[in-house]
């Protein structure tokens, strides 16, 4: 049985455990981090040497970083589903999983961080104006892809859509100024959706506001 380690509030580890849900894989969550800790333990370095969530083992494999737990995933149980069998259809998958993780990430969780994590007495204003005028434009762009399509890869959900689409629930939800995106947003109502986006992405985030230890 797969194991998935991380604690269910966090960004990366409900990438994984939405695939897993998605793929409707019989797992055991293992919950590592936040207040939970064990990320500097030898049990856990020998897992992943940089003390970093989510871990995936499954059997003798054991995998870390998100995105190559999807592909892993998604490659191994979720074939001509989740997993574009058509190499060029796989590409267009893969190119926006590479460019949520190189592109829309870094800035959507320096949003994240700098507004909703940081306590309000020590925000830095012109950071989260900055964050969230660089999080509108690569949301704008993500509008316009979808604009003639229902998801990120083309007709089908796919791998694709699972790291961009982590985002969109505290994108929405955390209170900072969202433009107007009405492809996005008939995207996100497709994910909505989908029990296993509902289970593990939409999941309440309070016990992060305010807090920078975890």
């Amino acid at each position: 049985m797969l194991e998935v380690w991380g604690r269910r509030s966090a960004f990366n580890v409900q990438k994984v455990l939405w695939t897993v849900g998605e793929l409707g894989l019989a797992h055991t969550h293992v919950d590592a981090g936040g207040a939970a800790g064990g990320l500097d333990t030898a049990r856990f370095l020998a897992m992943n040497p940089h003390g970093r969530i989510p871990v995936l083992v499954d059997g003798a494999a054991t995998l870390w970083e998100s995105h190559t737990i999807v592909r892993y995933l998604a490659a191994t149980h979720g074939a001509g589903l989740l997993w574009p069998e058509a190499p060029a259809a796989r590409s267009l998958a893969e190119r926006w999983m590479d460019w949520t993780l190189a592109t829309l990430q870094p800035d959507f969780m320096r949003l994240f961080w700098g507004f909703y994590r940081t306590p309000e007495p020590a925000r830095d204003a012109r950071a989260i104006d900055e964050a969230c005028e660089r999080c509108a434009a690569h949301y704008r762009l993500l509008d316009a892809h979808l604009a003639d399509r229902p998801f990120l890869a083309g007709d089908a959900f796919t791998m694709g859509d699972i790291p961009a689409g982590t985002s969109l629930f505290r994108y929405f939800e955390m209170g900072v100024a969202v433009p107007e995106l009405p492809n996005v947003r008939r995207w996100y109502r497709r994910l909505c959706e989908r029990s296993a986006y509902r289970e593990h992405a939409m999941r309440p985030f309070d016990e992060l506001r305010g807090r920078t230890e975890f």
